[in-house]
């Protein structure tokens, strides 16, 4: 079964443009790049041509004439004559370039020619992708993608983009939802909590209508993100970047959730491990959180990069590695102790980072206002709160009503109840959380 995209309408978009150059999708291993490309070629082409450098590193040598197209089509006909390659009819699909990134080199004379279309793309292809840039430049569109975020879980489930639309106009109205809309979509974006969004997982939790099998998935998949750090870093560093990585999950659960390089190793310093770090964020299995120095804008530039919280890129990964207790907990609904903040917290980093949002937050040095997000409109700063009650926002009023926080007017907060609003905080449901850059846009009332 294949289950609808946003990277649908952003390949379909790409075809429809007269003057289209070759398309790389980036992003981390098992997000469903491979399917979703495979499935717009089926419905756009006559041909499909797919190369697969990882599995048959023969095609390796298919630049050695050169990197014009005729030299390239040629070697893979020389190599395989059962591939039909038809002028103006043919995709030919690069997969797994990060093993050989040389391959980008044709881009450019791919474009000149304009008889083949050209997508490539790789897992963790950030590792290498300063490489692919370089040889590249100026002849190809890069897009990311990422697991699903809640709103493609939705339509997986059977919604319509009719169901998404009234969510938005109960945000947008300020009218609070039914008690029947509460409990169905509470309880889909929980089942959206222990799955994630790995199309593979979510494809098997509907197909089977149940979590089993959902677990060890799961752990497949961070064993195989374990593994390709093991074969793309070497020395010292790829021992620091697995440290950093299995220790996320233990300190998101503390109160203090500020990311500590003494809790992986001791003596452990900020620039032996920045590098790893940063291969984790470019390789899209984490999120990077900075702290502001001060909650004003502008954004940019205003932050502590020593100071930061980690998240998993996929929250259904993130509850995999909790303790068997916590993950049967949630299973079935009961308490999750340490661990609900984190989850939540996860949850919400994610579904920023998949509306295009940098993620930053604020702790005062007397540890007396702390506040969980930032994210800017036009002319605001605004703070945005993840309850997993509904408890009192000391820190959100603070920030709000207190003159040394001039950018900001009003705050927004995310809890496990209604709609409300008071004190110029606009209150929603957690289900929500994917529409705020929508409601943002359709303004406060």
């Amino acid at each position: 079964m294949y289950l609808k995209r946003k990277i649908d309408r952003i390949l379909e978009e790409w075809k429809a443009s007269p003057d289209r150059k070759p398309l790389i999708i980036k992003g981390a291993r098992q997000v469903g790049k491979t399917r979703s490309v495979r499935h717009f070629a089926e419905k756009e082409y006559k041909s499909i041509v797919e190369i697969n450098f990882f599995e048959e590193p023969k095609y390796n040598v298919i630049v050695r004439d050169g990197y014009s197209a005729d030299d390239i089509i040629r070697n893979i006909t020389l190599l395989d004559p059962r591939k039909k390659i038809i002028p103006g009819e043919t995709l030919i699909f690069f997969d797994e370039i990060q093993k050989f990134p040389d391959i980008c080199t044709s881009f450019k004379f791919f474009r000149q020619d304009g008889r083949y279309d050209v997508i490539a793309s790789g897992s963790l292809l950030g590792t290498s992708y300063n490489e692919i840039e370089s040889i590249s430049v100026g002849s190809k569109i890069d897009k990311e993608m990422k697991s699903m975020d809640f709103e493609e879980f939705l339509w997986a489930n059977g919604y319509s983009e009719k169901n998404i639309e009234e969510i938005l106009t109960h945000m947008v109205e300020g009218c609070p939802f039914s008690d029947a809309e509460m409990t169905a979509f509470g309880h889909i974006f929980m089942d959206y909590a222990i799955t994630g969004g790995m199309p593979e997982i979510v494809d098997m939790y509907i197909t089977n209508g149940h979590f089993g099998g959902v677990y060890d998935a799961q752990q497949q998949i961070v064993n195989d993100y374990r593994e390709d750090v093991r074969k793309y870093v070497t020395g010292l560093d790829q021992a620091r970047i697995l440290n950093v990585f299995d220790k996320i999950p233990v300190q998101l659960a503390k109160d203090n959730k500020k990311f500590q390089l003494s809790k992986v190793k001791s003596g452990a310093r900020f620039k032996d491990y920045w590098g790893c770090i940063d291969w984790l964020d470019t390789a899209g299995v984490i999120n990077i959180c900075y702290c502001l120095n001060t909650p004003e804008l502008p954004i940019k530039g205003n932050y502590d990069e020593k100071k930061y919280k980690l998240y998993y890129c996929d929250t259904g990964l993130l509850v995999s590695q909790l303790d068997e207790e916590a993950q049967e907990d949630l299973r079935v609904n009961q308490n999750l102790g340490v661990y609900k903040g984190a989850m939540y917290e996860n949850l919400a980093g994610e579904a920023l980072v998949k509306q295009g949002y940098d993620l930053y937050y604020y702790k005062r040095k007397d540890s007396t206002l702390e506040e969980d997000f930032f994210i800017r409109s036009r002319d605001d700063l605004i703070p945005v709160e993840i309850k997993a009650g509904n408890n009192v926002s000391r820190s959100l009023r603070e920030l709000i009503k207190s003159e040394k926080y001039p950018d900001i007017h009003y705050g927004i907060k995310f809890i496990s109840g209604n709609i409300g609003h008071e004190n110029n905080i606009y209150t929603f449901p957690l289900f929500c959380l994917f529409l705020l850059k929508r409601y943002l846009k359709k303004g406060i009332r």
